[in-house]
């Protein structure tokens, strides 16, 4: 009786607060599966979370992941609501099947991406300007994980949000003035966002992209912050360590691996790494996982 008393309370504050997404359960990263499918619901952030890890993927012997990456450029939480309601054809859908990347479909709805493959993690994010303002996440976040869940064909896939990083220290976003133009107010602001996340929310696993780009930034200053224009990661390290990141919090606990010692270098392209810059890169990526919400000192 007592049991039924507080579940009927914890519903009403649930419905009172507008956090009804919080009664729904999340899972754990699948541990040793036959093949592991991610897929990415967001907006060019998304895209320089994902773009690498084909090729960190490769390095590390394994082939048997799906990627998956449904995009708007620019695109908030509302907007994937709203583009979903109206079942809108707004997104780029690109795949990776072979450790490569590919275009699917140009003009792809929400459902298209979702229904093409028996996802085991989904991955969300807020568009970059407003991840470190969490009133501008609900109820937006509740909403879209209700509908990934709802429309799923795992049910028991699980919810991951990508942690965005700080503007470069010069960028000239619009959005940076939210955070008085400066780079470490901005990142305590996403920090203290995600802490909020994770304590309202089903969500419990990060990928902690913006600690790790920030980590490495303490650890290796570049001109432009490892920015290519202020706020996109730059093709070199600044995506390399993104990549990296995302292995380290998604496939290296599903494979019992590590990004350590990982012989990616983007060998043959403009953007090849020296094993001093990699290194610096998973040093940065396996502190920020070690912990999350705040630099490594």
């Amino acid at each position: 009786m007592k049991k039924t008393s507080l579940l009927l309370f914890i519903a009403l504050l649930s419905v009172v607060y507008g956090f009804a997404a919080d009664l729904c359960p999340n899972y754990p990263i699948p541990d040793s599966p036959d093949t592991l499918r991610i897929l990415g619901v967001g907006n060019s952030f998304t895209d320089d979370g994902m773009m690498y890890l084909p090729e960190v993927l490769e390095a590390a012997g394994i082939e048997n992941v799906v990627l998956g990456r449904l995009m708007i450029g620019g695109c908030t939480l509302e907007r994937h609501v709203k583009e979903y309601e109206n079942n809108n054809p707004a997104y780029i859908y690109y795949k990776s099947v072979d450790n490569q990347w590919e275009t699917v479909k140009e003009q792809a709805t929400l459902l298209d991406g979702l229904a093409d493959e028996k996802w085991d993690i989904l991955v969300i994010q807020q568009v970059s300007g407003m991840s470190g303002l969490f009133e501008s996440y609900q109820p937006w976040l509740n909403r879209l994980i209700e509908i990934l869940r709802f429309n799923s064909l795992n049910a028991g896939a699980t919810i991951v949000w990508q942690q965005t990083w700080a503007y470069a220290t010069t960028s000239t976003h619009p959005d940076f003035t939210n955070y008085a133009n400066n780079q470490l107010v901005m990142y305590e602001y996403i920090m203290k966002s995600n802490e909020r996340l994770v304590d309202t929310t089903p969500i419990d696993i990060i990928i902690p992209t913006g600690t790790a780009i920030q980590n490495l930034r303490s650890l290796k200053q570049n001109d432009n912050d490892y920015t290519r224009d202020g706020f996109h990661l730059d093709y070199k390290m600044g995506r390399y360590t993104a990549a990296c990141t995302w292995f380290q919090a998604l496939i290296a606990p599903a494979f019992d691996t590590s990004i350590q010692g990982n012989k990616s270098r983007l060998k043959g392209t403009k953007q090849e790494l020296s094993d001093e810059e990699a290194e610096a890169c998973h040093l940065a990526v396996r502190r920020a996982c070690a912990r999350r919400f705040a630099l490594w000192k």
